[in-house]
This record gives C-alpha cells, structure tokens and sequence, in this order.
C-alpha cells in the first residue's frame, strides 16, 4: 500500500514537473507580441482588372510571397487603381498617406509622380518609370538620395530610337511614321526630343499626334490617313494601354504596320512590341519592398534601369496586314505569336 502511494505521488510529481516545463518555454512566445503587420500603399494609373492587370499584380504578388510577405498575415495592401483617369491620382496619393501606410508602390511615371508630390517621406518604389531623374523623382541613378526608388522602364534615350529602328526594318520602304503621344504624360518633352533625334538619325518623318482621351482615336486615325503615314509608333502610356485594342484595330483598318513599348499591345492586335518585361519589373519592385521594409533606406537603394528587352511579333496580324516580316527581324524577336 505504502509502495502505490509513493509511486502515485511520484508519477504526480513528474507530471507537475512537467507541466511546469511547458509553462516555461511557452512563456517567452506568449510574452512576446504579434508579428508587425506591414501596410502598403499599391499607386496604379491603370486597372486592377482585366486579364492583364490581374496578370501583373499576380506577379507582384506571388513575388512577395517567395520573399516572405503574405497578405492577411504581415503585410496588408491598400490597392488605388485610376483606371486611366490621371487627374484622380494625386487624390488617390493622398489617400495612401492619410491611411499612413508604411510604404507605397507606384506605377507606372504619372503614379510615381503623383506618389512623390503627396509625400516626401513615406518610402516610394517605382515601377516602369520613364525619365526619373529628368522628372526631379530621384538625384540619381546610382544614389536616388530621398524617399524613391525602384525601376526605371527606359534605359535612356535609345528606347524610341530602336522602337523606330525595328519598324523600319520591319517595312523596309517606310518613309513617314505617325506617332501617337499623349501631352498629358509627364515623359512628354523628353519623349519629343528623343523622337525628333531618332527621325533625323534614321531619315523619317514623323506626324506626332496628340491623343489625351480616347474618344481622340478616331480622328487621329483619320489625320493618318489624310497625311498618308506608312506606320505607326504608340509611344507608351496608361490611356493607350488601356485601350490597346481599338488603337490596334484601328491600325489594321488603315493598314498600318505598329511598334508599341508593351508586349500586351501585341496580344490585343498589334504588330510589335520592343520594351522591358513589366511583369519582371513588378517582380523586382518586390524586392525593393523587402529590402526597404527590412530596414534598408531608399536613398541608398540604385535605381534599377532594364537590360533585357523583349521584342514580340503578331505574325496574324502581319497577315492581316499583307506584310512579310523580314528573316533580320524575326531571327531578333523574344517571342512570335502565330
């Protein structure tokens, strides 16, 4: 009887010890607060929906995920889509900051500008940004110096130039080229001087035509025609992308041979494409998010300028068109759609 009684008491005592041993290492996970759940302003000029919005901010991120940020679990993201309306973002900026978010993601140029005049320290990155230091966004390249970072969409003044390059290769006899512009765009001024650099360096003229809205369309078209244009550059742009379909349509409708900065033109209809992956560009703005959300400052962050580029041919619309893509040209393209 005296040997259960002295067993049960033991078997009590090792269970009390034990119990007590759980209490001590739960105790400092217990003591220790939740996780920060980080907020993040996502600045876009564009639309969050439709095939290709849905694609690029999928990229965005699935690419925050592989780094660790997981949205409902540390990190949060307000999302502000302008749907090609450029005169409601700088509203929409100010409510990022109003919201005090930790961090704000801003795309593409007229975002970034938008992002950069609401806040001067909330940290900014940048995505498919043209001219950021000619725009007063950053102090440099190498050492952007403020509350910007992140990734440039050009690599300078060559992306029109080659835009152009490649379309005259592609219709060998062309001889005057309609480039559709929008005033309104921030990359405006440089974007003419670039282009009127590149007409006289390869020999063409070019009709610019000034396109805000797209109800414009149809008339600008219209002008093409009067001037008998032999081709046509869609220099790159919220409002243009957004409507990629009809300016491709349009184009086929004149016969119109087109280069556009985005491969998603191509996919709608239109003839080529010569400019940086933007999905990749999404995937590296989640790198500039960790980093800065990890303690890193964006002044020390370089902006990040393409060096890879894709060139996407539509050989249906080169059918379409009644056109042969040269050997020269095909040989250089990324990707051809058939």
């Amino acid at each position: 009887m005296h040997y259960w009684s002295r067993r049960m008491a033991a078997v009590r005592c090792l269970a009390a010890l034990w119990a007590a041993s759980c209490v001590l290492r739960a105790a400092p996970a217990m003591g220790q607060p939740a996780g920060k759940v980080h907020r993040m302003g996502f600045l876009a000029a564009g639309s969050g929906l439709g095939a290709e919005g849905l694609r690029l901010t999928g990229a965005f991120r699935e690419a925050l995920r592989e780094l660790g940020w997981v949205e409902g679990k540390n990190i949060a993201i307000e999302y502000r889509f302008a749907d090609g309306h450029m005169d409601r973002l700088p509203d929409l900026a100010a409510e990022l900051v109003g919201l005090n978010v930790d961090i704000i993601v801003a795309l593409p140029t007229a975002a970034a500008v938008a992002a950069k005049r609401a806040t001067g320290t909330i940290p900014i990155v940048m995505t498919s940004v043209g001219d950021p230091v000619g725009l007063g966004l950053v102090a440099s390249f190498a050492r952007p110096g403020g509350n910007v970072t992140g990734v440039s969409y050009t690599a300078g003044a060559l992306m029109l130039d080659k835009q152009l390059e490649l379309l005259q290769e592609a219709v060998p006899r062309v001889a005057r080229v309609a480039v559709l512009l929008n005033p309104d765009s921030p990359v405006y001024p440089s974007a003419i001087a670039d282009l009127r650099t590149a007409a006289r360096s390869l020999a063409l003229v070019l009709q610019v035509l000034e396109v805000r809205h797209p109800n414009e369309l149809p008339a600008a078209f219209a002008t093409m025609a009067r001037e008998r244009v032999q081709a046509l550059l869609v220099v790159q742009d919220t409002v243009f992308m957004l409507h990629r379909t009809q300016i491709a349509e349009l184009a086929v409708r004149q016969r119109l041979p087109s280069m556009y900065g985005l491969s998603a033109s191509v996919e709608s209809g239109g003839l080529m494409s010569y400019g940086p992956d933007l999905s990749y560009q999404l995937r590296q703005a989640a790198v500039y998010v960790h980093r800065i959300l990890k303690g890193s400052r964006p002044a020390d962050l370089p902006i990040e300028q393409p060096t890879k580029f894709e060139l996407v041919i539509n050989l249906k619309t080169a059918n379409a068109l009644g056109m042969t893509i040269p050997q020269s040209v095909l040989l250089r393209a990324t990707r051809v759609i058939e």
